[in-house]
């Protein structure tokens, strides 16, 4: 009986290994398709405005301009917010360090500057260094 149980434990990390890369496997593959759709359907519908408007191909160059500055500005508020959570994390750790009722955590506290210069630094990239549009 003691037997059985000890195949049983030794089966569970091997399913759990198998299920994670299927998983990530079924992730990759899903996202891939997804890009694959949205490339096709960015190019027929340049085909489209090159087709149907008066100006062609220079409808179609505004068109993709307008994508470009729109992706460059979801990259910025990402990391504007990236920072903010990250300089959010090293505060938290520094009042959480400090908290702790040792001689040492003032000093351990310190190590909330870690994070927190990390976000201070990512927002003042994206706001004063980042190429605007």
């Amino acid at each position: 009986m003691n037997g059985n149980w000890m195949a049983i434990g030794a089966l569970i990390p091997i399913v759990g290994i198998i299920a994670v890369f299927s998983f990530v496997g079924v992730a990759v593959w899903a996202d891939a398709r997804r890009k694959e759709r949205e490339a096709f359907y960015r190019s027929e519908t340049l085909k489209k405005i090159a087709e149907t408007q008066g100006g062609g191909a220079a409808s179609a160059l505004e068109f993709l301009r307008e994508q470009e500055k729109n992706a460059a500005r979801h990259r910025r508020e990402g990391q504007k917010l990236g920072g903010l959570i990250t300089a959010a994390v090293g505060i938290g750790m520094m009042i959480f360090l400090q908290s702790m009722h040792d001689p040492d955590a003032h000093q351990a506290s310190l190590v909330g500057l870690i994070p927190l210069l990390i976000g201070v630094v990512l927002l003042a990239y994206s706001v004063f260094l980042a190429p605007k549009e």
